[in-house]
């Protein structure tokens, strides 16, 4: 019996968070590359990158909500939390790109990190559930609650 609830346990580790896991060693891994310009033209390349920001924060807090969701948390909890934990995985981020040559450490990005989390919180906490039937559904197929 014991065996068998450390399995289980185990077993949803592995499908919840070591998704947020592979997710932020790939974060990780970006940040230690020097980045080419997306574009010669400043406000092209500055878009591209700060999209890339929130891109890459909304699916790490998704990936989050799912793990804390699926772990027995509120809605709400989870939200608040998925933005705390990206938000401090963010500052962990920029700090390491300070010792990434070719890279520097902005607040301006950890603000856009926070931005694609928030955004991605919120809509999973609040308007999900009060999505069309067919995105719940494929929410509920992701296990997003």
């Amino acid at each position: 019996m014991i065996l068998l609830k450390q399995i289980t346990t185990m077993n949803k580790f592995i499908k919840f968070w070591l998704p947020v896991i592979l997710w932020a060693a790939l974060i990780f891994f970006f940040s230690s590359e020097a980045l080419p310009p997306a574009s010669r033209i400043y406000w092209r390349d500055f878009v591209v990158k700060k999209s890339a920001h929130i891109v890459e924060y909304a699916v790490f807090a998704t990936l989050i909500f799912r793990a804390f969701i699926n772990s027995g948390l509120q809605r709400k909890k989870a939200a608040i939390y998925t933005i705390v934990l990206s938000m401090l995985y963010g500052v962990t981020d920029e700090f390491h790109q300070s010792f990434t040559p070719g890279r520097e450490p902005r607040i301006r990005d950890w603000i856009f990190d926070t931005i694609g989390a928030g955004f991605a919180s919120y809509y999973l906490w609040r308007l999900l559930p009060k999505a069309p039937q067919k995105l719940k559904n494929w929410a509920e197929k992701l296990q997003l609650g």
